[in-house]
């Protein structure tokens, strides 16, 4: 089992007459991924009401923020207690087989236009045996032909930009490979959170956008970009692509500050302190 410590901090200067928020950076509750502690700050007296989505467990913050300086804060522990699986045991499914709620992520979304890459998916990847392998074939060809680079995109880039272009961050990574997955007739989805072992030469800490893939019978994380350690994945929440999955989406006029955000391995309850590492099998922190 490992477990993590995170925090992030948010910081507006909003305009009048006020704003409109809702945030989505609280840890998703899910069987695999334990919240054992959390803490939220927030600097306006505010008001706030949450919802949690059913079938996603993503949290949404909802609050009206005053004008002049606003910060959210919000610190937890999880543990994350992976499901593992070895890659050739994983099939993938017809779409009639499919669970009802999977089938929105067979289709092209807004940042993820799988329709316009059908040929290219079905001339790299339809001669390959289904599965996992699939899977990993198309994460490892879009680490293999995009390049990781900070301030290269940017709110509208999608993944037909990223493949013309090659180069992006975290989001433009999962972006591709989710058109390439479903292209593939492989259900796939986006998901944020914090991400640990990520390399500093990359830049400030940030959060965080990987993919999870349907297989067999629950979703599997793979990471596109290449820059963190998918067993050190935070999961907030899980969406169509970015458009779902926003950290924060802002109904009026602020200023934003660059997030600050901080994560790190602490010893379980057991006293051990379990970094998270690369692993050749395949792992999933949804299901029972």
């Amino acid at each position: 089992m490992v477990r993590l410590e995170f925090s992030a901090v948010l910081d507006y200067e909003v305009m009048a007459p006020g704003c409109d928020f809702i945030f989505n950076i609280q840890a998703a509750y899910t069987p695999r991924q334990l919240v054992m502690h959390e803490s939220l700050g927030l600097s306006q007296p505010v008001a706030t009401s949450s919802y949690t989505d059913p079938a996603t467990q993503s949290r949404f913050l909802r609050l009206h923020a005053e004008p002049g300086h606003f910060t959210l804060s919000y610190t937890a522990v999880v543990d994350l207690v992976h499901y593992e699986a070895q890659p050739g045991s994983l099939p993938e499914l017809s779409p009639l087989a499919l669970p009802g709620e999977v089938l929105p992520y067979l289709y092209p979304s807004r940042y993820c236009q799988s329709d316009r890459l059908l040929t290219l998916a079905n001339s790299q990847f339809g001669h390959l045996p289904l599965g996992y392998g699939r899977a990993r074939a198309i994460c490892d060809w879009v680490q293999q032909h995009v390049s990781f680079q900070g301030n290269t995109s940017n709110s509208t880039t999608s993944a037909i930009d990223t493949l013309i272009e090659r180069v992006g961050v975290c989001r433009d990574f999962a972006h591709l490979m989710i058109a390439l997955c479903r292209a593939a007739s492989l259900p796939a989805r986006m998901a944020s959170g914090m991400d640990y072992g990520a390399d500093p030469a990359l830049g400030p800490p940030d959060f965080h956008a990987y993919v999870e893939v349907y297989l067999g019978d629950r979703w599997y994380l793979f990471d596109p970009s290449g820059t963190a350690i998918p067993m050190g994945f935070v999961r907030f929440a899980t969406g169509r692509d970015a458009a779902d999955i926003a950290f924060a989406t802002i109904f009026g006029s602020v200023r934003a500050a660059q997030p600050q955000v901080h994560i790190e391995a602490v010893p379980n309850s057991l006293g051990q302190l379990v970094l998270p590492q690369h692993v050749n099998y395949a792992l999933s922190t949804d299901g029972p």
